[in-house]
């Protein structure tokens, strides 16, 4: 599911665009394509102190635990949290209810599976802004302190992206911005919140297959990661799978 994303804004807009001020800016870093696994510190809202732009680390791990490799271990597969049974899941259902977050984002990448291969993609508004996941966030006791982690929640895809995500069918909440702070609420009932866990309009949405140099094993923070990319196998009739290109996209 959702394991890479961007966020590549500068601090000043990110700041208007959320009405918070980042708590460390000296310690952001714009960013084309952010891998979980690389465990970075990725921008986030929490409901507690919804002023300030923290970083958390990407995948909670279990709360106290003392062997930090089981731990790690544990958190990589808890980088995304199904929305469906995230209330009767005992280590997530107090998240949902108490500690949910916003997790900053302007785009994110998936695969596209078509004849035996895939093909990466990356997905981002029309109107090239930043958004934001539904997000849950934890405290986790570590061998050195005290460690913030988020998970992003997911959902059924919509129609572009079940085209496009076309084994899993799944695709991160995206919140409507007149969610958001209603997400970092205090007080919602399960009722409130499975109704905001949803997918979003796909006609919102622009979806295209990239280079497979965001997959590579380098780190590859360049903007070149999002650059548009055709695949020739992909285009029956010149046809594209998903929708317009965006302008400058390349062919192999």
């Amino acid at each position: 599911m959702c394991h890479h994303l961007s966020l590549a804004q500068n601090i000043a807009y990110l700041e208007k665009r959320f009405g918070a001020d980042f708590e460390a800016p000296t310690s952001y870093e714009p960013s084309y394509n952010k891998a979980a696994f690389s465990s970075p510190g990725h921008s986030v809202i929490t409901g507690d102190e919804s002023g300030r732009i923290r970083l958390f680390r990407w995948g909670p791990g279990p709360r106290r635990v003392k062997d930090d490799g089981q731990a790690e271990h544990v958190r990589r597969g808890t980088y995304n949290a199904r929305s469906e049974p995230v209330f009767d899941i005992p280590s997530l259902g107090s998240s949902i209810l108490d500690r949910r977050c916003l997790v900053l984002a302007d785009g994110f990448f998936e695969w596209h599976h078509s004849g035996g291969k895939k093909y990466p993609c990356h997905i981002r508004l029309g109107s090239r802004e930043a958004f934001s996941f539904a997000g849950i966030w934890d405290t986790r006791e570590t061998g050195g302190g005290q460690m913030n982690t988020f998970s992003v929640l997911t959902t059924g895809a919509n129609p572009l992206m079940a085209r496009m995500h076309n084994t899993k069918k799944r695709m991160p909440v995206i919140l409507p911005r007149e969610d958001e702070r209603r997400w970092l609420e205090k007080g919602l009932n399960a009722g409130d919140i499975r109704a905001m866990l949803r997918p979003c309009d796909g006609d919102l949405l622009e979806a295209y297959t990239v280079s497979r140099l965001m997959s590579s094993a380098e780190s590859k923070n360049l903007p070149e990661v999002q650059a548009p990319f055709r695949y020739r196998e992909l285009e029956p009739g010149r046809r594209d799978p998903f929708g317009p290109y965006p302008p400058d996209g390349h062919r192999n």
